[in-house]
């Protein structure tokens, strides 16, 4: 079962911050510059049904002072020169939660431009709408 994400009312609206443990957490060490897979878990949050269709809040944290990108379903890349071209890729950086909503059975690509990067994403489920 998967931790739910819960919003907290608080008095300007809504905080997501102080999440609890997740229970679906995984970590690795990436290689340089070498493309990694993590599929997200097919997993239901309690009452909803196992299947391609559950959205997760994918927090993913990188260790402090390093970088890596990310990609949803395609490899993952670096820039490739000094002038603007389109990408598939976010940048991540060390030190710093980045935040995004995935869907079960979603292929995400990990790639660090250093050797030994440690990283850790969590799973939180949505609430349907």
């Amino acid at each position: 079962m998967t931790t739910q994400y819960k919003l907290q009312k608080d008095v300007a609206g809504y905080n997501g911050f102080g999440l609890p443990f997740s229970d679906m957490r995984f970590s690795c060490s990436l290689n340089a510059s070498s493309d990694t897979e993590l599929i997200v878990p097919s997993s239901g949050s309690m009452g909803a049904a196992l299947n391609s269709v559950n959205k997760f809040l994918a927090v993913i944290q990188v260790e402090n002072g390093l970088s890596v990108w990310v990609a949803l379903g395609a490899t993952a890349a670096v820039p490739a020169g000094a002038t603007f071209a389109a990408t598939t890729s976010d940048l991540i950086i060390g030190g710093q939660y980045y935040a995004v909503e995935v869907k079960a059975a979603d292929v995400m690509h990990f790639l660090a431009p250093t050797g030994g990067t440690d990283i850790l994403v969590k799973f939180y489920a949505l609430q349907a709408n």
